[in-house]
């Protein structure tokens, strides 16, 4: 395991595409894995699958009420009662042992350092505190008041999961460090409980850095990335997302043009809150199965998630994929010899899909029937496309001119 601090430098152009430009790196946050959505024998785990479908989505409906609860206006994408419901932020978000990607940031005077899930389909800062129980052993604790610089301003947070449990505590502001850039005055949460599932044994990093808007934040705060933008502190409003089994890394302040080729796509986010662009279109073997979606860029949710009317729709135009009730509802799977050729199309340009991020694995052991990495949930009416997607691309955010830029990978 390694964590490497780091500040990149560069100049991303303004339009719908662009060439890339050379840019001098001088470090990078490396990030690391931690997957346990597969058996031993490379079967898909199917109640850690059910729980992340339902926690990726509960994630985002909380964001839904954040967001209205912030702004005075309901977001344009709860526009069903099934949302409404679930967005009082009940949901089971860390009781499974799914796929993160986290790296460190170092946090208070002195600084101590941290381990975080990047998560962009959300928009808090939130640690272990000192007082934390034993759900948190394990974890690096987070203590304020030894923080000449931590401030106690005087609110409490609380998110609430499916089963029942809690995370819980205190706000303060605090200086946050992440990739050798400094947010000197960062609203952030100490946490005084931790659900079980934030038990390091199933969840190593400490806390979890969200990278969304202010809109979604549950503290009606600047996100870090945000915080270190208003400061100053980069060269360019832009993070960049290499999220791959060859080497993850996250790039803060600019992109690396060694990490990527050819010209970045840009789609304009449609409304900030999330990472929210038009999927023009979902394929098979280049041709067009669904078109004009909304969607969601979360670099924190596996799966690619859809509405349960087009993941029908998408998987009937695929030979041999049936229901996978066995594994549970919304999953479907593939002939395990015949991944299919999958792509998302954003700005006009499609991007491939590599069957072996498609390929969740065999439903059951020894079974010749995969799991496909697109997955429906009902209700919805928006897709959100994880990292089924985002390994096979190297994903800028844009935060100054509010978009989401894709490029491939080399």
């Amino acid at each position: 395991m390694h964590f490497t601090l780091a500040a990149l430098l560069a100049v991303l152009p303004l339009f719908s595409t662009a060439s890339p430009v050379t840019h001098m790196p001088r470090a990078k946050i490396g990030l690391n894995k931690r997957s346990a959505l597969t058996q031993a024998d490379g079967s898909v785990n199917a109640a850690n699958l059910r729980a992340h479908l339902a926690a990726s989505l509960a994630k985002i409906n909380r964001g839904l009420a954040a967001y209205e609860k912030n702004t005075g206006s309901k977001h344009p994408l709860a526009t069903n009662s099934t949302i409404d419901k679930r967005a009082t932020g009940k949901n089971p978000l860390t009781d499974d042992s799914a796929q993160l990607w986290y790296g460190s940031i170092s946090v208070g005077t002195p600084s101590k350092t941290f381990t975080v899930d990047f998560d962009t389909g959300s928009s808090d800062l939130f640690l272990p505190g000192s007082d934390c129980g034993s759900t948190c052993s394990g974890h690096t604790l987070y203590n304020p008041k030894s923080s000449s610089s931590a401030k106690d301003i005087g609110q409490s947070f609380s998110l609430q999961y499916g089963d029942g449990s809690t995370v819980s505590g205190e706000q303060w502001t605090d200086s946050v460090t992440l990739a050798g850039l400094t947010a000197k005055t960062q609203t952030l949460g100490a946490a005084k409980q931790y659900s079980s599932g934030f038990e390091s044994s199933q969840f190593p990093a400490d806390g979890l850095m969200g990278m969304g808007f202010k809109s979604i934040s549950e503290y009606n705060a600047n996100p870090v990335f945000q915080t270190l933008v208003a400061d100053g502190q980069t060269s360019d409003p832009v993070f960049a997302f290499k999220l791959s089994e060859s080497g993850a890394e996250l790039s803060v302040g600019g992109t690396d043009s060694s990490l990527y080729s050819g010209d970045f796509t840009y789609a304009k986010v449609e409304q900030e809150g999330y990472w929210q662009v038009a999927l023009d279109a979902v394929s098979l073997g280049g041709k067009s199965v669904i078109s004009n979606i909304d969607s969601i860029i979360d670099t924190g949710t596996t799966l690619i998630v859809g509405d349960s009317s087009n993941v029908a729709e998408f998987y009937k135009s695929v030979p041999g994929a049936k229901e996978a009730s066995n594994v549970g509802q919304g999953f479907y799977t593939v002939p395990c010899n015949s991944i299919p050729s999958v792509s998302l199309t954003f700005n006009g340009q499609p991007f491939d899909i590599d069957s072996a991020s498609f390929n969740l694995g065999p439903a059951s052991s020894g079974s010749s029937d995969c799991v496909g990495g697109i997955a429906a949930q009902d209700g919805e009416n928006f897709w959100v496309v994880g990292d089924v997607f985002l390994q096979n691309t190297y994903t800028v955010f844009d935060v100054g001119n509010s978009q989401v830029g894709f490029a491939k990978l080399t």
